[in-house]
Order: C-alpha cells, then structure tokens, then sequence
C-alpha cells in the first residue's frame, strides 16, 4: 500500500553553529543523516519521500541527495514560507522564522494527496525498528480513520552529551494509547545521574525510562483538516496575544489537543533503538562516529544510495 515519508528540513537550525546541519554530510561515503531515514523507510515500504524545506537551500538539496534518491524512491519537494497565504488573514506579518512543524505538515498537503504519511525531522536519526512499526500500522486494514500512531524512545537513550534538549514526554494509557503529551525543556543529566528538565518555568525530575516523542508521527490524510483547524486556532490565538511574529504551532501540542477532545487516538509505538541528531556542531563528530562504526558492522551498506 503506498505511503510517504515526509522529512521536515526548513528548520533555522539556530544552535548549530557549522553551517546548514540539514546538509551536512556525516556518513562514511558523504551521506546526509537523513539519507539514513530514507533508507530506512525504503526497506519498511514507503513509496514516497516528501521533503519540506526552503527555497534558499533547494538547489543544494536536489544535488546532494534529492537526485541520487529519486533512482531508488519517489521524490518531492515542498517549500514552507515565512509569509502566509491572503485567506489566512495574516498574509503581511513579516517574520524570520517558519510558523512551526504543524504548519510545515501543512505545506506538503498538495503531495500527500489521500495517502498516510510518516513524519520525521530531517536531522535526527531514528533506527529502523520504528520505520517497520509505522509502516505495518499506517497500512493495515484494520485500521480505523482517526487511528494514529507514533515512534515512541526511551528518555535516556535520546538525551545528548553536547547540550539539554527538549522533548515531549508522553503519557500511555493501558491499551498503549497516548493520552498526553508535555512539552518539558531544557533537559539533561546532573551530575549527580538524575534526568532533569523544565516544564512551566519550574524545574522536574522524569524517570530516565518515560517515553518520549521526537517527532516520529503516523497520520492518515484525515489529520490534515485536523491540523488546519488547529493551525487556524493558533493563528487567532497568537494575533490576541500579540505573538504573531514569534508563536509557533508545533505538533505535540496539537496532538495532544485532539487526543484531549477525542478526535483521535495514538497508538505508541516503542522503540529500544537509540536516537542520535545534530542538535549542536558538537555533536557531528559522535554522529559520524556513528555510523562509521554501523557501516563497518554492516548495518548499512557505503554507500547508502549509488
């Protein structure tokens, strides 16, 4: 059964100080960390791979892997602006920055067509174990409408040594089901070996084995609507606050808004595999380390792609 992958590479990239990190090579053969979620993917079933990204950096991305990739898998491109359609209301707000990842989902909504799609961020690596997960579950016939899913890691195995990062970490109910999300920032270990982070302004200890999200959503093409209303919502909420030129609309939080009003449910999908990302120009030399040592155990072949 067809289904895209989608790959959210418009981000800034503000606390990576070496370049555009979504570009930067990291494998033993010159590979971009995502060429690894194409990969992946392809092995899993997805048919498709949709990037969203900037017009800036378009032509870079064609030639460093859009072109070797479209021999092996479909490929498109979408463009997430800065500057909002007129029938927003808000089409002469000016700002630097992308409007969040709800509305990156948004951007690609003419290439996704009717098909079910899997979200990830450009510059993480996931393992293949949750690819396999999602595919299997976006495709089932018995899958209901309104029936999502998610990659769900394990804390510790997503923390990073080069700085704190952020996560959505999740709450599951007893038929595996997400029935919340909290958005907790600024996490890292202390000294002393516990898992601390920020939630409300306030510091919180979390459990090193919670299940988190980074990012890795299964939707039908029904979240689409969802996720315009949502977006809609946020709009109108931001121009109250006058908030427009920073806000953004990300996913955690909308899911979890509709898992709050039962339009949908989740379904976690754990994963033992290890997160690694590029969060900071710090962490490219473990990254490449990485999969250096994964091409030599021949977990992936180097080249990837040819």
């Amino acid at each position: 059964m067809p289904a895209s992958l989608m790959i959210l590479a418009a981000g800034m990239g503000t606390r990576f100080k070496g370049g555009i990190k979504q570009l930067t090579p990291v494998g033993k053969s010159g590979e971009l960390l995502m060429e690894y979620s194409v990969y992946d993917a392809v092995k899993a079933g997805f048919d498709k791979v949709i990037f969203v990204t900037r017009r800036d950096i378009e032509g870079q991305l064609r030639e460093k892997i859009g072109d070797k990739l479209s021999k092996h898998i479909a490929v498109e491109y979408c463009f997430q602006e800065t500057a909002l359609p007129a029938d927003t209301g808000f089409s002469k707000i000016h700002r630097s920055k992308p409007w969040g990842t709800v509305h990156a989902v948004l951007s690609a909504k003419e290439a996704l067509g009717g098909e079910p799609f899997l979200i990830v961020n450009s510059d993480d690596y996931y393992g293949g174990q949750a690819y396999k997960s999602i595919y299997n579950f976006l495709t089932s016939p018995e899958r209901k409408s309104g029936e999502q899913c998610m990659g769900g890691f394990v804390l510790k195995n997503t923390l990073s040594d080069s700085g704190t990062v952020n996560r959505g970490i999740c709450a599951v109910d007893s038929l595996g089901c997400l029935s919340s999300v909290n958005e907790t920032y600024r996490i890292s270990r202390s000294p002393e070996g516990a898992v601390c982070g920020e939630r409300g302004g306030k510091p919180v200890v979390i459990p090193e084995d919670s299940l988190v999200s980074m990012n890795m959503w299964g939707f039908d093409s029904s979240m689409l609507r969802r996720l315009e209303d949502i977006f809609r919502n946020f709009l109108e909420n931001a121009h109250a606050e006058g908030t427009l030129e920073t806000a953004e609309c990300i996913l955690p939080m909308a899911v979890d808004k509709l898992i709050g009003s039962g339009d949908i449910s989740v379904k976690v999908l754990p994963t033992d595999d290890k997160w690694f990302g590029m969060t900071y120009m710090e962490d490219f030399g473990s990254v490449s380390e990485e999969f250096r040592r994964m091409a030599e155990d021949g977990r992936y072949p180097s080249p990837l792609f040819r």
